[in-house]
């Protein structure tokens, strides 16, 4: 298509121009109303279906009449594919229509951003479901992830579609929260090498990548929803905020706020984060997206603004500069607001150069922008489900073995629970088939979902059972799953979450956890089952790490996959089998007893166990734990000295070999011990890991090469420290398996560092 006539030849079409003064050529012709309208997306549709975002019920206007809005322009359209079941084709020529319709209707002819959802891959009817978050975490692979991330944002853009809306970088801070499934794990360290890789494969694919949700929201009280947040500032800067600095760097374009209130001061209308902290410290200039509805919640929820006008002017004097999903406090309110006096307008035109900036780097503003639609598109292509099988493979964890795994050719199998024939088990809350397919029950996933019966069934004799939903049920029902064991010579029990929004579901957004019980009768059917006297081998599916302690003396095994995507019941068979050897590590804790305890490994002495308290938060299973059927030999660990310069490197050697006939792999995992600070510290905390892969009778040495950065604190005076004295580097297996510990004194002068220090280690092998 061509652009309007009376643009074609303006300056700030040209790519060649600088793209600063393409974009204050364009600011300069430009009203008020035309500005505002770049400042807000259009949700089309979002009456259509259930509920999708929080209070999005309170927010629908269907009287917003579309054709109107786009004589002034849009700065966004919200989920064109993620709204409703759509043929991708047909979304995509759909979405070109509309574009053509914003280009020739405006005065000069911008197209919107497209946005979507894209945390277990594109939130799109059709496309691979690729596993939750948290299972990228448990994969302790950069590389992996990035991968797919990067398969995902070319998927995005065969579509039309330039900014996805991820990663997820809230570190888990309390598992009753209904989000933990969202995150990546309870470990900055983790959630920012993770989540900074899925960012440079989605941006290096040309989407912009949304870091979520800055910063705080994993922290609410009590593990519930948009609940406020007590963190001091010493857990914000040195748990919280290291996976969005690792992610910035990374190339991460936007950002978007925290729903949640740390202090009583809202994420939407704290200037001191989005623009004191972000903008001014770590120089950070894309754009900040509201998260959905959030401007308005400063007026209806947390009440800290008088009505619309006053929740944007707060907002935007904060730093947000996209108002999502849809119209509200940036129409017609901001407009009222600035022309009576109430906000400057220059605060306006601050916003505007970010965004349309960013639409400068997308190709959005050149003269020979055209929108592409394709002939034809398969979004769950065979290179992408073979992804997907990859990322599951890596991600299942065997968290505990008597030898009953891998099962024995042939065996008998009772395979029983709610989660053991339910496509719906492998996916979490924000795939599509969860999060928007469960409005349209007469709709199928549109991609195929094995269950881990029929996964199963593949090799073994399976005799099925349900036991039990995930809630609810009846004595019967438990009693046929008893049964069903009776010719079995193992039973496999399929337990775990059903993931939902807002209620519907026992994880997911707006789903939190009054305690870590298995939710329903799940327990008492286990509990029923192990009765039987028959092996049982416990696969979790869910969302969060459940409380297990009463049942694991008596259970054969444990293997958990964090909702492991739609090829995740084949690669549980293979691992269930002996075809593939168990990779996961955890990137949770697993509570012992003490079921609502929501403390993480990252306690300082006293968050331990000790003598003054009667409650023991020891985890049954600790962060970083998985277990192999070939587990390597550790031959050995050292450091390259016992010296370690505050402003140098300390480099550990570790060797390991694989003494079996099957390939194996291994987290080399590497936890700093600081005896003595000016603050109470972690007693332990992951400063590298590194997995490694072995064929049989291979030998291999990781060099690992640690920055004293990596050392530094937020002290007393808020000032981020690098301190001379004795340090303890433990290397092991997981946080509580600590193979051998290096014991090194920091020398030198003590140091500040800030947002530029060094963030990672450096590997070779």
């Amino acid at each position: 298509m061509t652009t309007q006539p009376t643009t074609a030849g303006e300056p700030w079409r040209d790519p060649a121009a600088d793209p600063g003064e393409r974009v204050r050529a364009l600011m300069a012709r430009m009203t008020l109303r035309e500005k505002l309208a770049q400042l807000y997306g259009v949700w089309v549709g979002i009456d259509s279906g259930g509920e999708m975002a929080p209070h999005q019920h309170d927010f629908v206007d269907a009287a917003v009449d579309f054709d109107d809005l786009v004589r002034h322009g849009i700065g966004q359209l919200t989920r064109v594919f993620g709204t409703r079941p759509v043929d991708p084709v047909i979304g995509a020529r759909s979405l070109a229509r509309t574009q053509r319709q914003i280009v020739s209707s405006g005065r000069f002819g911008i197209p919107a951003v497209v946005h979507e959802e894209c945390l277990t891959g594109l939130a799109a009817w059709q496309a691979t479901i690729y596993p939750a978050p948290l299972s990228w975490g448990a994969t302790f692979d950069p590389d992996l992830v990035r991968r797919m991330g990067e398969r995902i944002g070319r998927t995005m853009r065969a579509l039309g579609v330039h900014q996805g809306l991820a990663p997820v970088l809230d570190v888990a801070r309390d598992l009753r929260w209904g989000r933990i499934e969202e995150t990546i794990g309870e470990d900055p360290y983790l959630v920012g090498t993770i989540g900074s890789a899925y960012v440079a494969g989605l941006e290096s694919a040309g989407v912009v990548a949304t870091l979520k949700h800055f910063v705080g929201y994993s922290a609410s009280r009590a593990g519930r929803n948009l609940a406020p947040v007590s963190a001091g500032p010493r857990e914000i800067a040195d748990v919280l905020l290291p996976p969005f600095e690792l992610a910035l760097r990374a190339g991460a374009r936007s950002v978007m706020n925290t729903y949640t209130d740390i202090d009583g001061v809202p994420g939407a209308a704290d200037p001191s984060l989005l623009t004191g902290l972000l903008r001014d410290t770590y120089g950070f200039d894309g754009t900040v997206v509201s998260d959905y509805f959030s401007v308005a919640f400063l007026h209806r929820l947390h009440r800290v603004a008088a009505d619309r006008g006053d929740a944007a002017a707060q907002a935007l004097t904060a730093g947000i500069d996209v108002e999502l999903p849809t119209m509200d406090c940036y129409g017609e309110p901001l407009l009222a607001a600035v022309e009576g006096g109430a906000v400057d307008a220059a605060a306006v035109d601050r916003a505007l150069e970010r965004v349309l900036r960013q639409k400068c780097e997308l190709g959005l503003l050149d003269a020979d922008w055209a929108p592409e639609v394709p002939e034809e598109i398969d979004l769950d292509d065979a290179e992408s489900r073979a992804l997907a099988r990859e990322v599951a493979e890596r991600s299942i964890v065997l968290l505990h073995n008597d030898g009953t795994l891998p099962l024995s050719p042939g065996a008998r199998l009772a395979v029983v629970g709610p989660r053991a024939d339910a496509a719906g088990a492998m996916l979490g809350c924000y795939s599509f088939p969860l999060h928007v397919g469960v409005h349209h029950p007469d709709v199928p996933f549109g991609v195929s979902v094995p269950t881990v019966v029929e996964a199963l069934r593949t090799s073994f004799d399976v005799t099925y059972a349900l036991g039990c939903p995930v809630t609810g049920g009846d004595d019967d029902g438990i009693a046929e799953a008893v049964a069903a064991c009776a010719d079995a010579s193992v039973c496999v029990a399929v337990l775990g979450d059903r993931a939902g929004l807002f209620g519907g579901g026992t994880s997911g957004e707006g789903c939190d956890a009054p305690d870590l019980r298995l939710p329903g009768r799940q327990e008492e059917l286990l509990d029923a089952l192990l009765d039987t006297g028959k092996p049982v081998v416990l696969v979790l599916l869910s969302g969060r790490p459940y409380e297990l302690s009463r049942q694991l003396p008596r259970l054969a095994a444990v293997v958990s996959g964090f909702y492991p995507g739609e090829e995740g019941a084949p690669a549980l068979a293979d691992v269930l089998s002996g075809r593939l050897d168990p990779a996961g590590r955890l990137p949770v804790s697993f509570p012992a007893a003490g079921a609502s305890q929501p403390s993480t490994y990252l306690a300082a002495p006293l968050g331990h166990r000790s003598e003054v308290s009667t409650v023991d938060p020891t985890p049954l299973f600790p962060f970083g734990h998985g277990l192999s059927y070939a587990p390597a030999t550790w031959l050995d660990v050292s450091a390259t000295g016992s010296l370690w310069p505050t402003d140098g490197v300390c480099r550990v050697r570790v060797t390991l070999r694989n003494d079996h006939q099957r390939t194996t792999s291994e987290v080399v995992q590497v936890y700093l011990h600081d005896p003595v600070a000016e603050v109470a510290r972690p007693e332990r905390q992951l400063i590298a890991a590194r997995r490694v892969s072995l064929a049989p009778g291979e030998t291999s040495v990781l060099e690992i090469g640690l920055h004293a950065d990596l050392t530094s604190y937020t002290g007393r005076a808020g000032q981020r420290l690098v301190e001379p004295g004795d340090v303890e580097l433990r290397v092991g297996t997981s946080s509580e398996q600590i193979v051998t510990t290096l014991h090194c004194t920091l020398t030198g002068p003590r140091r500040t560092v800030g947002f530029d220090r060094v963030l990672t280690p450096e590997f070779s092998s």
